[in-house]
């Protein structure tokens, strides 16, 4: 009997150093937050929560009107501005053709820097007519990507401020897995190896590949305490827990019906092919 289980035990850990697997696994992706880069109340909301969104759609409008009325302000100033760089240059001009018996140089002189300042009113004018028309164009908020509205709190007629946050996208194009394998198992994981994907929620089993595997976990014993001391846990000189790695898989195939959701749990078995030659990884 003791022969058998030895030999048993023997057989399951020389699958599990061929087929690394976990059921430590994570569904991941990239979420984009928008924030508001214009203050205001929000006149415009065409979407709802979860609902899937093209790269491009209309996601909120902040009310425009104090920022039309900008720019027309602004526009009204460039005018104005130009009108007085215009004026300001001909007299420079009708100076310097005019002889030293009729005018001063030191007249020419102000003459020529009140055009110069003029000159750099209308610049000055100019950029703040090109920052009303962004701001104005902000007040439209698009979504950077193709996904889902996740967790949408605002409503129409909250007032948003610059840099809050106020909605954000799933992107759909982005889902991978994170498996957290033991340490142990490393050396029979490498990039591109084929990957079994079993999510808790569904009985399909999704096709995918070992795109990287992480380079840095955190490490407690390199943290010092408050006093600037090593803070070392104590441990167990016997006994070993293998620390577990992400190893980030790419998903290459879903099985129709199967919705991915972030922090879907899945399990993983990763087909290890042996390496002649291993290239430090």
């Amino acid at each position: 009997m003791v022969g058998l289980a030895i030999a048993a035990g023997s057989a399951a850990w020389n699958t599990y150093m061929e087929r690394p697997w976990t059921r430590d696994a994570t569904v991941r992706a990239y979420v984009v937050t928008m924030a508001p880069e214009v203050s205001g109340r929000i006149v415009e909301l065409p979407v709802a929560d979860n609902q899937f969104v093209h790269k491009g759609d209309l996601l909120m409008i902040v009310d425009p009107t104090d920022y039309r009325i900008g720019v027309s302000l602004a526009a009204a100033a460039v005018d104005q501005a130009k009108a007085t760089a215009v004026n300001a240059a001909a007299e420079s001009r009708r100076r310097q053709q005019l002889s030293d018996l009729a005018t001063t140089p030191e007249e020419k002189q102000s003459y020529a820097a009140a055009a110069l300042a003029a000159q750099a009113s209308y610049q000055h004018a100019s950029a703040s007519l090109d920052q009303a028309n962004v701001n104005l164009k902000r007040t439209r908020i698009l979504s950077p990507a193709e996904g889902y509205v996740t967790n949408l709190l605002v409503q129409l007629g909250d007032y948003v401020n610059v840099g809050q946050k106020a909605i954000s996208v799933v992107n759909a194009e982005t889902f991978w897995v994170d498996g957290y394998f033991e340490e142990t198992s490393l050396s029979q994981i490498h990039e591109a190896d084929a990957a079994a994907i079993k999510l808790l929620s569904y009985r399909q089993v999704l096709r995918g590949h070992v795109e990287s595997i992480s380079r840095g976990i955190n490490v407690p014993n390199a943290r010092p305490d408050a006093g600037g001391l090593a803070t070392v846990n104590p441990v167990f000189t016997w006994v070993r827990l293998a620390q577990r790695v992400p190893v980030r898989l790419h998903i290459d195939e879903v099985p129709p019906g199967v919705r991915l959701v972030v922090g879907m749990t899945a399990t993983v078995e990763i087909s290890s092919r042996p390496r002649s030659k291993q290239a430090p990884d």
